[in-house]
């Protein structure tokens, strides 16, 4: 099977997925961990298409990263339950029997879990109408049957419910390229958006394409504009083309947070110190184009024109501006202080206090007006 082949040797791809997921969780754990007590003491990581649980090269997957670490933590070794789930009998089989060869699973409280079933929109109505303890799902099928709006929906429904899903850009490009309608890509971006996707994409550019493909997705993930989406991108081998997505679904601001400075530190260039959200084999290559871009030029201008004459504490500012932006609190603070020094801004504590140097959450930042 295909979904098997793709197990053969762990591309430089999927490593940086795997580290991302696994980087993401203990930081969730982390936080999630000292909050869950008096709402059940328990925690869950659950992976619906969680593969082998080994490459044939050797690299442990991700489940295996993710159980590794709760094993070498104390505490997450005692709340964490863990859910697996493949679709093939054999990768079912296969991850179980990794699972309980790993060093010290039995001290984990709660044993992993290994399934074998399909998900499609039983699952979906499974967790709709179920009351999810805090978890951390992630999602990675071999191309995007399964993958719904609705079961993505369902899982993040509860308190401190995330979502992180790999999103094979290449076959839903593919798909929505066919003039037949395809029920998964229903099922993931809406059919009326499908559809209208199929007519309009003809007439775009390969870029444009791939951002109103995202965006139709985006939006289907955030219907209300009260969630929070990341998107990480992954180019192929020679860094002409996208293959996949990571997205990152929360309705917290703080774990929107957190992956972004995870997903930056990931990305494989930086532009100014900023991140591309982008993991690219290729960029080694082209280090010099990075030279062109300006995005901390860019990140002055708009705070320059969003808040002129305005008033704002850094805390509440970075929290309201950055979100949808490749922005991090560093590349704000870098360019706040660029903008004291050239008298654009001036910053200070709260009552008069004293601000030692810096930008605190508490500092509060005037923006000049144009002109003055």
């Amino acid at each position: 099977m295909a979904g098997n082949r793709f197990f053969e040797k762990r591309t430089e791809q999927s490593a940086i997925k795997a580290t991302i997921v696994a980087k993401y969780f203990m930081a969730w754990a982390s936080i999630i961990g000292s909050t869950v007590q008096g709402r059940g003491g328990k925690i869950a990581y659950i992976d619906f298409f969680a593969g082998p649980g080994s490459y044939k090269d050797g690299f442990a997957s991700t489940p295996i990263l993710v159980l590794q670490k709760a094993i070498n933590d104390p505490k997450l070794s005692r709340i964490l339950v863990s859910i697996f789930n493949d679709c093939d009998a054999r990768c079912a089989q296969s991850l179980q029997t990794t699972i309980q060869q790993l060093p010290g699973i039995d001290t984990l409280k709660y044993a992993p879990r290994v399934f074998n079933l399909k998900v499609d929109e039983v699952i979906a109505k499974i967790f709709t109408e179920t009351h999810i303890m805090p978890g951390l799902f992630f999602l990675d099928p071999w191309g995007y049957k399964g993958l719904s709006a609705d079961l993505i929906n369902a899982v993040i429904k509860d308190w401190a419910c995330e979502c992180i899903f790999f999103f094979n850009y290449n076959r839903v490009n593919l798909a929505l390229s066919k003039h037949s309608r395809d029920k998964n890509i229903d099922a993931l971006i809406g059919k009326e958006t499908a559809n209208a996707l199929r007519v309009g994409l003809k007439s775009l550019s390969p870029q444009n394409r791939e951002l109103a493909i995202v965006e139709a997705l985006r939006k289907a993930l955030d219907p209300t504009g009260k969630r929070y989406v990341l998107v990480f991108r992954f180019k192929t081998a020679r860094g002409t083309r996208t293959s996949h997505h990571l997205f990152f679904v929360s309705k917290h601001f703080l774990g929107y947070d957190t992956m972004k400075h995870i997903m930056a530190k990931q990305s494989s260039a930086m532009q100014q110190g900023v991140a591309t959200f982008e993991y690219n084999p290729a960029d080694r290559r082209h280090r010099f184009l990075f030279d062109l871009a300006k995005p901390l030029d860019d990140l002055e201008d708009m705070l320059l024109r969003d808040y002129a004459g305005k008033t704002i504490a850094f805390g509440q500012l970075y929290e309201s501006h950055s979100v949808g932006k490749p922005y991090i609190d560093s590349n704000y603070k870098q360019i706040l202080k660029t903008m004291e020094e050239k008298g654009l801004i001036t910053a200070v504590k709260p009552g008069g206090r004293k601000r030692i140097r810096g930008f605190a959450n508490d500092v509060l930042i005037t923006f000049l007006r144009k002109g003055k």
